[in-house]
C-alpha cells in the first residue's frame, strides 16, 4: 500500500476501521501527506497489533 492508495480511498477507509475498532477516533485516523508512517504507529500501538497485521486489515477494507 502507498500513499496515494491510503489517501485516495482514505475517507471510506476511515470509516470502515471506526467501524471494525470502535476505540479508534477522528483524531488516531487524522491522515496528512508525508505523515503516513506517524499514523500507523499511533494506529499499531493503540491497538496493539503489528504494522503487517494493520496495513492487511486497511487492505481488505
Amino acid at each position: 500500500m502507498n500513499s496515494t492508495e491510503l489517501a485516495g480511498n482514505w475517507e471510506e477507509q476511515k470509516e470502515k476501521l471506526k467501524q471494525k475498532f470502535a476505540a479508534l477516533t477522528e483524531n488516531d485516523l487524522f491522515f496528512s501527506d508525508g505523515k503516513k508512517e506517524e499514523m500507523i504507529e499511533k494506529l499499531k500501538v493503540k491497538l496493539g497489533i503489528t504494522k503487517e497485521e494493520l496495513l492487511k486489515i486497511i487492505e481488505k477494507l
